[in-house]
């Protein structure tokens, strides 16, 4: 059965976390809207998430790659190059973590460091906090 990515971390405009439901066997994010329940289609929302993470990745594959060798000890040409393959085939990633979710040390992990989503009653993504995020050289 498909699970929601970022189950736990979805807030709804007035700050009140999402629950989460099926439709079937369709995973939902659910919204309180004065005791009526939205249930808006959990890949709805993944896929703008993950849209704008795909964007925040563009143009810096070398560096991530780069890093994510580092953190695994494995700082060589090969691994930065299988590395960075992968993520610049992040959209076949995407669909395989939308089939089988995010585990739950992951989703906590995130929540931790302050991922933040913030849908509105339609299911559109207003705002990703992201706070360990840095800033590009024109922003404040």
């Amino acid at each position: 059965m498909r699970q929601p990515i970022f189950a736990g971390l979805v807030f709804d405009e007035a700050g009140n976390a999402t629950d989460v439901a099926y439709v079937g066997d369709e995973p939902c994010y659910v919204i309180d809207d004065a005791g009526f329940r939205r249930h808006i289609p959990s890949e709805q929302v993944d896929r703008q998430v993950l849209d704008f993470m795909k964007e925040q990745i563009k143009g810096h594959e070398d560096v991530i790659g780069e890093q994510a060798a580092n953190m695994l000890g494995q700082d060589d040409l090969f691994t930065r190059a299988i590395i960075v393959s992968q993520i610049k085939q992040i959209d076949k990633q995407f669909d395989q973590l939308l089939e089988t979710g995010l585990p739950e040390d992951a989703r906590a992990y995130m929540g931790m460091m302050g991922l933040r989503i913030v849908i509105n009653y339609h299911g559109d993504v207003i705002q990703v906090d992201q706070p360990g995020l840095i800033a590009d050289e024109g922003d404040e």
